[in-house]
């Protein structure tokens, strides 16, 4: 296995790669996967995302070398249009986890955390006076005008966004490369999340979703990355899923993405101390009862042993 130490910070890997029609297997140290066009040795410690189509099986022991080097594995439909299945994410410490819920749970401390969200969309301050359904009025406009934007720059026709998630084909070219870069963009944010130790399901704006907080991040970046990227590629008929595909990972790379990403995080959550950092990973080792040192104590029970708590009254350690 990989050490913790020397795998490589997640705006130093690759953004994704895709597969279909094929076999992903162990291979030394690695993994490689067997295709229709011969082998391709996949890099697995620099690989943020790899998508997996249709018609493509994973041994045991790829999917455990996958895990070890924190690579997201999910499983889509054609072309990495759809997400059906996501592998674990590899953080070893549940520090990040804990404050985002803490913040989740204070109403007060919520509202501050989509505040933020909202102002890294505007260049300008918003006042305090302005509440929360006028700044998401302000997105939409927003947003709205990107579409208009960038229909008009490519020469794209557009009318609203429109897509049925049961009838891929329903959708018009434009729509379905808007579905298919959100995707890609999705699957980048989610594999942020899950490297850092968040929890992709601790949404913010978006709630009650398995992966609402990989919304509320990728809404940070929708507007330069899948949207243009979207336009751009509806410019020509034909196989829009890979175009769009193949412009994504050139604009997540000139938007710089991964760099950005856990910074971004960091700021919207408050921790100017924190800015995607791994250095305290190896701080997540598993603690028991049989722990007597201080370390072992989560910080309410410090405090607790402090004031002369014990172990039957309250002072457990865990």
């Amino acid at each position: 296995m990989t050490s913790q130490h020397v795998l490589p910070r997640f705006d130093d890997r690759w953004s994704y790669l895709y597969f279909e029609q094929g076999r992903l297997e162990r291979d030394a140290a690695s993994v490689a996967f067997h295709g229709k066009e011969g082998t391709v040795q996949v890099p697995i410690n620099h690989i943020g995302l790899l998508l997996l189509g249709p018609g493509t099986s994973v041994t045991q022991a790829a999917m455990k070398a996958l895990m070890d080097n924190r690579s997201l594995v999910c499983w889509t439909g054609e072309a990495g249009a759809r997400l059906y299945a996501h592998g674990a994410g590899g953080a070893r410490s549940s520090r990040r986890l804990l404050r985002q819920a803490q913040l989740f749970c204070g109403a007060e401390t919520r509202l501050q955390v989509i505040r933020r969200m909202y102002q890294k969309r505007f260049p300008d301050p918003l006042s305090a006076e302005t509440t929360i359904e006028q700044i998401r009025g302000m997105e939409g406009a927003r947003v709205r005008a990107s579409y208009q934007a960038m229909a008009l720059k490519f020469g794209v026709h557009w009318d609203h966004r429109l897509y049925d998630p049961g009838n891929w084909d329903y959708a018009d070219p434009i729509n379905r490369a808007l579905s298919a870069a959100n995707a890609l963009l999705y699957g980048v944010c989610h594999a942020a999340i899950l490297a850092a130790g968040y929890s992709p399901a601790i949404g913010f704006v978006h709630t009650g979703k398995m992966l609402s907080f990989v919304y509320d991040i990728a809404d940070l970046y929708k507007t330069v990355t899948s949207v243009p990227a979207a336009f751009e590629s509806a410019q020509k008929t034909g196989d829009v899923e890979t175009r769009v595909r193949v412009l994504c990972r050139e604009v997540f790379h000139e938007q710089r993405i991964q760099e950005r990403c856990l910074p971004d995080i960091a700021e919207v959550l408050d921790a100017g101390d924190d800015l995607g950092e791994d250095a305290d990973e190896s701080a997540g080792r598993i603690v028991t009862l049989a722990d007597g040192a201080e370390a072992g104590r989560v910080p309410w029970e410090r405090e607790r042993a402090s004031e002369g708590g014990t172990v039957a009254d309250g002072g457990a350690q865990v």
